[in-house]
């Protein structure tokens, strides 16, 4: 079990120097961390939405690396299992803009064809993107008391993590393919991932998030393990209940589509997939390989009080990436 401290005033990421904060590191119901990133050339930030509909499955990623910017959208259709991707490399990361707070302010992000542009308020998000024969029109709203998931990973003091998991958020719009609108709203949910930080050159991690009426859950391994911080947690009508314990993940990497498994103090999940997602990069510098799996979760996490939540049912992801950047 990690002993992470409960943050519940706003805090600077960083000190003048540019290294962590001792005061940033720990845990958030909302973002309050202000990530003014100083140097060069290991600071990264990302702003990652994952959106689930019944239909399809959508993915748009808006990175600055510092020396590129790699900007993504992904596009499942559940029926057919047809994948459409459009992917960017931008040089420098040029023409790409973040703010400091996750939830205020605005990002961009373009290049090859591709454009995204996210707008953050307190009410709520919307999230639009344009790609040769895809246009995604969405409104993401934050319900009155909904709490996400902040977390500062420290490495050391000039290798550390901020990101905040935001699981769960209902979204309405539209996702036009070639022409033909998909209306998003019913039975459809978001989730964000904002990250802000200076990362070691290798590092690999798993990834999972599932949602449903009422429940959510939020889980991470690898990159957090024996840092003293994870990014693992359960979300019961919007109130998170953090888990603090690194988490024990068990799949087969020759073999992405059988069942993973999760398990640890307060978590026995089970990942059922039903498509595989293989995403590689090998620019020298930057190179990377990601297997993200969409499908569905059984098993149980416990809230802060030992009530079992259960998880049968939830939609989503799990992943691994490893990468070098």
């Amino acid at each position: 079990m990690t002993h992470e401290r409960e943050i519940t005033e706003p805090v600077d990421l960083c000190r003048p120097d540019g290294r962590l904060n001792p005061a940033a590191v720990g845990w958030s119901r909302r973002p309050l961390h202000r990530s003014h990133l100083r140097g060069w050339g290991r600071a990264k930030r990302w702003e990652h939405w994952g959106v689930v509909t019944p239909t399809h499955v959508l993915g748009l990623v808006a990175s600055s690396l510092d020396y590129a910017g790699v900007q993504s959208l992904y596009l499942l259709d559940r029926r057919t299992r047809r994948e459409t991707v459009a992917e960017a490399v931008v040089p420098f990361a040029r023409g790409t803009e973040f703010p400091p707070v996750s939830g205020a302010g605005r990002i961009r992000a373009r290049g090859g064809g591709l454009t995204i542009g996210i707008d953050q308020g307190v009410d709520g998000s919307t999230v639009r993107a344009t790609a040769p024969g895809v246009e995604v029109d969405l409104v993401v709203p934050l319900p009155p008391g909904h709490e996400s998931l902040g977390v500062v990973v420290p490495w050391s003091t000039r290798r550390f993590q901020y990101t905040v998991k935001d699981v769960g958020r209902p979204v309405r719009g539209s996702i036009r393919i070639d022409g033909t609108d998909h209306p998003v709203g019913a039975d459809s949910f978001a989730v964000l991932d904002h990250g802000r930080g200076k990362w070691p050159y290798a590092v690999r991690w798993n990834w999972a998030a599932g949602c449903g009426p009422g429940r959510a859950i939020q889980l991470g391994g690898k990159w957090t393990d024996g840092t003293g911080s994870t990014e693992n947690a359960v979300f019961v009508d919007g109130r998170l209940h953090k888990i603090g314990a690194d988490l024990t993940w068990r799949y087969d990497r020759s073999d992405w589509l059988r069942p993973w498994r999760i398990t640890g103090d307060r978590v026995d999940v089970t990942f059922h997939p039903f498509h595989e997602r293989v995403a590689r990069t090998n620019l020298l510098v930057l190179a990377g390989e990601t297997h993200q799996c969409f499908g569905h979760f059984t098993g149980w996490a416990a809230t802060d009080d030992g009530e079992r939540v259960d998880l049968d049912g939830l939609t989503g992801w799990a992943e691994e990436a490893r990468n070098r950047w």
